[in-house]
């Protein structure tokens, strides 16, 4: 058990990954139903979440679509980070199918208020032992801040978990970033993706989505990190 957990870290950061852990699918159980890793894939035993560090200057660039085309091709690298996980997998035996890093992405409510990808990466993330879940809703991680980005692979193999992140990073008081939302779509707690997506989401006169806000991630004093002295 401990023996494929290491060979399936090394399989990832072999294939580009910067950061991955392990959860169990039994950490699942208070997602939402259709949410749920055996939900997608009903063999499921252990979830397997790794990420990419994004390069951090894009986030100040004046124009969004730096930004945007950052995104998108690490949203690219992760699903075929994932692809190459799977044939590892299964060259050891193992079943295992993918989860996007991107698109496609749904709301759990019928006024679009939540809502997250096949399953919701960054509570994997944290599951996993990545990071904890800042007042943004985005995952932190210790040396790499949240400027991050996430996949995963559900295994149909029981692999030795990691334990979640212990440390913490927002301080009580601290309230920049729902100050300085623009869309007011953050509480401290979760985050409203009706507002989120109208404000940070927008397609050019050619019909290509762009990323025009991230604001809630660069803000943050922990964005890159927690300098420890």
């Amino acid at each position: 058990m401990l023996i494929n957990s290491v060979k399936v870290k090394i399989t990832a950061r072999e294939s580009g990954a910067d950061l991955c852990g392990i959860a169990s699918v039994a950490s699942f159980c208070d997602a939402p139903a259709g949410c749920r890793p055996q939900d997608i894939y009903s063999k499921c035993k252990s979830v397997v979440v790794y990420a990419k560090r994004m390069l951090p200057e894009s986030m100040h660039a004046e124009s969004c679509i730096p930004y945007t085309n950052l995104c998108n091709f690490l949203s690219r690298q992760l699903d075929e980070t994932g692809i190459q996980i799977c044939e590892e997998l299964e060259s050891m035996g193992m079943g295992s199918v993918t989860i996007p890093s991107g698109d496609p992405y749904g709301y759990s409510d019928k006024d679009g208020e939540y809502g997250q990808g096949s399953i919701s990466l960054r509570h994997a993330g944290y599951q996993a032992g990545l990071g904890v879940i800042g007042k943004n809703n985005l995952l932190i991680n210790m040396k790499l801040g949240n400027i991050i980005q996430l996949g995963a692979v559900l295994v149909d193999t029981e692999l030795e978990p990691d334990r979640p992140a212990e440390y913490g990073i927002c301080p009580p008081d601290c309230h920049i970033c729902t100050d300085a939302c623009p869309a007011h779509a953050l509480d401290g707690q979760s985050v409203n993706y009706g507002l989120c997506k109208a404000h940070s989401l927008c397609r050019n006169e050619k019909g290509f989505e762009l990323n025009k806000c991230n604001i809630c991630r660069k803000v943050c004093p922990y964005y890159a990190g927690i300098k420890v002295k």
